[in-house]
């Protein structure tokens, strides 16, 4: 017994002396709930399986847009993670726009309310001239000297910063500046050109200051990592330093209890999970709805729309316009597992392409997009519809997999209404999905090996 308790109790420690250490620089860490958290919520939960120990620092104070305590199961046992006080101008924010201290703030650019009054828009510009490159910008300093003294005693191999928020980056800047320490750059989003920069009114300064502080960090870190091919391809400009593609993805294990979840064959049901800004509300869909309650009896009887998460004003008075509120349930926000619950009893899985127009510029093409929660659409094994351009990245990969997934262009109404009815029609038929080109453990295989070419 002694000797059993003696192995048990020495084996973690002996493995961790073993493996090469990488400090992971990340705002978002459970209880985070939303997608933010997830990429290296994943990645730290794979790592010790191909030879790396990953330690993470994070805030200890963090003002959350939102919490999901189901994520807490995939911190690994005996992880090393690192705390240190930040101050965020939320309290400030809140007071400015007549929101409850106790409320939590929406991120990115969402209206709620009907009309955004003076406060809103003050506070967005506030956001986009002089919070640069974001609200999290007065943890650089503090959250810098606190890791550069750790690491004097607690060496690591490499250090990663995840963003946004890019002030993570910023941080790990001034920790390789003091440290020398191999630096890798991951990005799940752009940077000067997210695609709702615009809406933030920036001056000519402010985005000019934006694109500096980028074009350092692409020129200094060792090596980048972006979620997609037009990211590496607009980074590709500011920096000779290799950039590698690895995308979000799914979790097999986050799937394993859900394989027996079915859809209700006395419904028709519509699910969309994560939210819903104005540039993602497509009226093409509820026009082809609105047409099909009215001339199909059937589709009418069963129509069931769920929308999860975060929905904006105008999206819900498109649904209203169109005679569809009540067919619609509007949930706030539930635990990742419940999501994946919903998306296992969906008909449909409605993917919405951010619209910003015909503009081939950028990110602000949506041609661009690749949202992270694809692979999970992917992953619950239902028909997809795919609202947005029929030539961009995400619908290559969406027609790839499987000929059943609809994609139909943003302003193509006879298609939108066919592709429901197609799938209104097979709407008992399973799409098998067995590809683990997108699943987290091998996605986190290749980041390790990444972390290998730079480790010294």
């Amino acid at each position: 017994m002694v000797l059993s308790f003696f192995s048990a109790s020495c084996i973690h420690y002996l493995f961790q002396f073993h493996l090469k250490k990488v400090l992971i620089i990340t705002y978002y860490w459970p209880p985070s709930g939303g997608a933010g958290v997830q990429r290296w919520l994943k990645f730290v939960k794979y790592l010790r399986k191909f030879d790396w120990e990953p330690i993470v620092f994070i805030p200890e104070n963090p003002e959350y847009p939102m919490l999901d305590d189901s994520f807490e199961k995939d911190i690994p046992a005996d992880l090393t993670v690192i705390k240190c006080k930040i101050w965020e101008p939320y309290g400030f924010y809140k007071r400015l726009i007549g929101q409850k201290q106790s409320e939590r703030v929406v991120s990115g650019v969402l209206q709620e309310q009907k009309r955004k009054g003076w406060a809103q828009k003050l506070a967005l510009w506030i956001r986009g001239n002089l919070f640069i490159p974001d609200a999290r910008k007065f943890w650089i300093n503090p959250a810098a000297h606190h890791l550069i003294n750790y690491l004097k005693n607690n060496p690591v191999d490499v250090i990663v910063s995840n963003g946004p928020p890019h002030s993570m980056h910023l941080i790990a800047r001034k920790v390789k500046k003091a440290t020398g320490l191999p630096w890798l750059a991951d990005f799940r989003d752009p940077w000067s050109n997210i695609d709702f920069a615009e809406e933030l009114s920036m001056s000519r300064w402010a985005k000019h200051q934006n694109k500096k502080l980028e074009k350092l960090v692409l020129q200094e870190a060792d090596v980048i990592t972006v979620v997609g091919d037009w990211m590496k391809k607009e980074f590709s400009v500011l920096t000779s330093k290799p950039i590698e593609v690895i995308t979000n993805g799914y979790d097999t294990a986050d799937f394993e209890n859900w394989k027996h979840i079915k859809p209700n064959e006395n419904e028709f049901t519509i699910v969309h999970t994560g939210s819903l800004n104005q540039h993602r509300n497509q009226p093409v869909l509820w026009e082809a709805l609105s047409e099909l309650i009215n001339e199909n009896e059937a589709i009418a009887s069963q129509l069931k729309i769920k929308l999860i998460g975060k929905t904006d004003q105008s999206v819900r008075q498109s649904i209203d316009m169109a005679g569809l509120t009540k067919f619609t349930e509007f949930i706030d926000y539930i635990p990742h597992a419940a999501i994946i619950e919903e998306q296992r009893k969906a008909h449909i899985l409605f993917l919405s392409i951010n619209n910003y127009g015909q503009t081939n510029q950028s990110f602000l093409s949506p041609k661009a997009t690749l949202t992270g929660k694809v692979f999970e659409y992917f992953a619950a094994e239902r028909p997809i519809l795919m609202i947005g351009p029929k030539d961009g990245q995400l619908a290559t990969i969406v027609c790839q997999l499987n000929p059943m997934h609809q994609v139909v262009d943003f302003y193509d109404a006879k298609a939108c209404k066919e592709s429901i009815i197609l799938l209104f029609k097979q709407k008992q038929n399973p799409i098998i999905f067995d590809n683990d080109l997108y699943s987290r453990k091998k996605l986190t295989e290749n980041m390790s090996k990444l972390l290998n070419s730079i480790s010294k």
